[in-house]
């Protein structure tokens, strides 16, 4: 980039890549593009996200919209929702018509559940309950749950806790219906690392691995985050990796989660979490994926990292790049997809 003037009595700044432009701007210290990666050196930001992150090639991610890669499985589709009601039902449906075909094979099925979507377990469960489909071939693992350092969780009592938001939203609902309690698998410092083992044997017997997933500010899957792949020599060693306890979240994973889910409250969050790893969430012969961050009037957390998810390529330094390589459905409200432009709120 450089300047230069033209002759004349009010002369003109000619910037490359944007031409010339008017010398008052300049003289009143205006510029007509400043973005991110223009002012991030010696800023408090610099080192602030993950090495491996291209924030240019996030940046041209955001322009794409929704079109289809190359690199995508030839079964996965991005299912553009209107409404916040659409996205809700036709997520829960979604849910709710895997357990009934696999009832109907009289097929285990397997289920990682998240918390967070939530809105679609209303509709799965109307679903399932209209239909009278019985639970009793579904075995479930909860992906993730709050936890200190030691990996120990919140009790199950507390309304914080991924446990009790699940039986509030899902299991109580179904009444006679319901998942047997022997079969639902929380991410407990004792039963999380037991889910490989436990997966292995069900997949062992016939059963089919569904995947249900939102995508993380920090582009995570469950609280896998970005940074952990610093660790790793090679994407296979990462790939091997079934869960972690204790792990340390984001600063923006936090900040998510305040917005989301703590009324902003930062200081209810707690800063680390048991979460699965891509060991487990790669297995999924099929997965069904939520993208609802929007917050109204134009506002939203998530767009960017929708559209890294769809056009970044799988990379794991960004956990969430894989799913489009997964058979599957991924549910989002059309405004996540663009034009994500700037609007003052």
């Amino acid at each position: 980039m450089f300047l230069t003037e033209r002759d004349g009595c009010c002369p003109d700044v000619w910037l490359e890549g944007m031409g010339w432009l008017p010398h008052v701007m300049f003289e009143k210290g205006m510029v007509n593009h400043m973005d991110f990666m223009s002012t991030v050196k010696g800023s408090l930001l610099e080192n602030f996200y993950p090495a491996g992150w291209d924030m240019e090639k996030i940046d041209a991610c955001c322009e794409k919209g929704t079109v289809r890669e190359a690199f995508w499985n030839n079964a996965f589709t991005p299912v553009a929702c209107e409404t916040l009601a659409d996205f809700d039902t036709y997520m829960g449906h979604e849910i709710a018509n895997e357990i009934r075909k696999a009832g109907e094979r009289k097929q285990k099925l397997a289920m990682i559940l998240p918390v967070g979507p939530m809105g679609m377990y209303r509709w799965a469960v109307y679903f399932l309950t209209e239909w009278g489909v019985d639970c009793s071939h579904v075995y479930t693992f909860n992906m993730d749950e709050w936890s200190d350092g030691e990996g120990n969780t919140l009790a199950n009592t507390n309304p914080a806790s991924f446990e009790y938001s699940m039986k509030q939203a899902f299991f109580d609902k179904l009444g006679t219906y319901t998942v047997p309690e022997s079969q639902r698998n929380f991410a407990t410092k004792e039963n999380l690392p037991t889910y490989s083992e436990k997966i292995a044997a069900l997949k062992v017997e016939g059963a089919r691995l569904v995947l249900v997933y939102g995508i993380g500010r920090m582009c995570h899957i469950a609280f896998w985050e970005p940074h952990f792949a610093a660790e790793f020599a090679s994407e296979k060693e990462w790939k091997k990796q079934c869960y972690r306890l204790g792990a340390k979240l984001h600063p923006l994973t936090i900040e998510q989660n305040a917005i989301t889910s703590f009324k902003s409250r930062t200081t209810l969050v707690p800063c680390r979490a048991n979460t699965i790893g891509p060991g487990l969430f790669l297995q999924a012969d099929y997965a069904i994926g939520g993208a609802d961050g929007a917050l109204g009037r134009g506002m939203g957390w998530q767009g960017m990292s929708f559209l890294t998810t769809l056009h970044y390529g799988p990379d794991m330094h960004i956990p969430s790049t894989f799913i489009p390589t997964l058979p599957g459905k991924l549910f989002y409200l059309t405004e996540l997809a663009g034009p994500l432009v700037a609007e003052c709120n």
